[in-house]
């Protein structure tokens, strides 16, 4: 599997039959290239983890894609998806609204997106995520989690690889302030950020690895 961000929650999962695209990107939520990224990809499925701007630019993606919005169980070309109930916010959804954490089966890995998770993990929530091999989450605070709170969802679920995204690409000193933080949260060194991801089943990382990407 090829794993590429787009910026923000936007991810392309390129598996050897199908292509899915995780919470797509508005193009003024991301810069033009990553817009136009989108726009050229023809994609079998995409998940929608909430109905706001910058997560659901559906669109924007090409191929005629089986749309997924909301908790439950789906089954599209072999690829297995389970929408989690969630918040957007702390406050059970007071402020924010809900979100769908989505755990996706393909090509014999589980990827686990976040979307834009508001609170750590409650228990039922991790029953349903603990399984996850890649784990792609928010790490910038504001409207979801911070980076401490990224930490911590991270020490919950044990995944073998981390992918943050949902931060800003503010320079400060060279690497974003969030992703500075998060690091430090993470207890690892400044990591050198690729273009494309590609893992499978046995090429997986004996201890947890974390990724960062660089906005396609």
């Amino acid at each position: 599997m090829e794993i590429t961000w787009l910026g923000h929650s936007c991810f392309q999962l390129r598996g050897k039959n199908v292509v899915l695209i995780t919470d797509p990107v508005t193009p003024r939520q991301a810069n033009s290239e990553a817009a136009d990224s989108l726009s050229k990809v023809n994609a079998s499925i995409v998940t929608v983890s909430h109905d706001h701007p910058g997560h659901n630019y559906v669109q924007g993606v090409g191929g005629h894609p089986r749309v997924v919005r909301g908790p439950g169980e789906y089954e599209i070309s072999d690829v297995l998806i389970t929408g989690v109930a969630s918040y957007h916010d702390d406050e059970h959804g007071q402020k924010l609204g809900r979100n769908t954490i989505y755990i996706i089966h393909m090509d014999d890995l589980v990827i686990c997106h976040l979307g834009d998770l508001g609170h750590v993990l409650q228990e039922q929530q991790l029953e349903e995520v603990a399984d996850a091999d890649i784990l792609l989450l928010p790490i910038g605070g504001g409207n979801s989690i911070d980076a401490t709170q990224a930490a911590e969802i991270i020490s919950q679920v044990e995944p073998r690889v981390v992918i943050p995204m949902h931060y800003h690409p503010e320079e400060t000193e060279g690497v974003p302030a969030q992703l500075n933080k998060f690091c430090r949260e993470m207890g690892v060194e400044a990591i050198e950020p690729q273009p494309k991801f590609t893992v499978t089943r046995s090429s997986l990382p004996a201890a947890m690895q974390v990724v960062l990407l660089t906005p396609r």
